[in-house]
């Protein structure tokens, strides 16, 4: 059955049963607090906290949140929190690893660590979900957070990746977007035109697949059907993205955080491509945000 809200991400969620432990680290700031602790109250989540003890009271006294009862390590340094994190999931002890307030590199550093990180199955990247205010679907955004200026394979590494995530939230015969301002190859001037008709191209070949991948589209010719209609545009998934495919993480950055702050959408968001999914929302996300992306995590791990 095809998920077509975040709300029935969660519903789906406690269906499954079980609370996967997620490492926070490091854990002492409100939103990220109160989102573990919403997690375990709503039955996706178990937290277990890593940090600086004294920071972590301090903020769970301010903000009335109570962290007792719940496994705390003591780490007063965010590198070593990270690691210890890393650690408790290698060791069996913690089924996930969420990003506290610290800068994203950090968190990526320590899981491709080649001696003491975690296994991954190729390149790692960044989903995330938002809901669709045309219909009742999801929609996937990548890469707003991992690779940098992803160059043609990589790209198509990305895609498999989001594509993944797709199927495993019931998406069928998924549809891929792959951005850039206008539907046109215009080479060298705007090289994301190019990467994108060759990703089409490879979709035709049978790269992704059961996925309609085409490009270049810009991104209101991804969502809109008017808008694909008024400029002719009639492959199969203009006006019907289910993943939008940026040109490189500025690009996404910004459409995540747009989203989030100028069309006030929640956003649940992941890592994938490791042996564990980790939960690393942008630190200006709500609570809601971070719990949302706990429970997507928690979904691709226990469901």
């Amino acid at each position: 059955m095809t998920i077509t809200s975040l709300d029935e991400l969660i519903k789906k969620v406690r269906r499954c049963g079980g609370k996967p432990k997620v490492a926070i680290a490091p854990c002492a700031e409100e939103f990220v607090m109160r989102s573990a602790i919403e997690a375990y109250q709503a039955g996706i989540a178990e937290p277990i906290f890593i940090g600086n003890r004294e920071k972590a009271d301090e903020v769970s006294q301010q903000y009335d949140l109570n962290i007792d009862g719940f496994d705390f390590y003591e780490e007063n340094d965010d590198v070593a929190a990270v690691a210890k994190a890393v650690q408790l999931f290698k060791e069996g002890k913690a089924a996930l690893i969420m990003k506290g307030l610290v800068s994203t590199s950090v968190v990526l550093k320590a899981i491709l660590n080649k001696e003491t990180g975690v296994p991954t199955k190729g390149i790692i990247s960044h989903v995330a979900i938002f809901e669709s205010s045309e219909s009742e679907r999801l929609i996937l955004i990548t890469d707003a957070g991992v690779n940098i200026k992803p160059n043609l394979q990589r790209k198509a590494d990305i895609i498999r990746n989001a594509l993944q995530v797709a199927r495993k939230l019931g998406i069928k015969k998924t549809k891929v977007a792959v951005l850039a301002a206008i539907e046109k190859v215009n080479y060298p001037a705007m090289p994301a035109t190019l990467d994108a008709d060759i990703l089409a191209k490879m979709s035709i070949d049978g790269a992704f697949g059961d996925a309609f991948v085409a490009g270049p589209l810009a991104l209101d010719i991804a969502l809109s059907p008017s808008a694909a209609a008024r400029k002719g545009v009639t492959n199969p998934v203009a006006g019907h993205a289910d993943i939008l495919c940026t040109p490189d993480i500025e690009s996404g950055n910004i459409l995540y955080k747009a989203l989030n702050t100028i069309a006030g959408k929640c956003m649940a968001s992941v890592v994938v491509g490791s042996d564990i999914p980790v939960v690393v929302p942008s630190r200006g996300d709500s609570d809601r945000s971070k719990f949302l992306s706990i429970a997507l995590a928690s979904y691709l791990t226990s469901c």
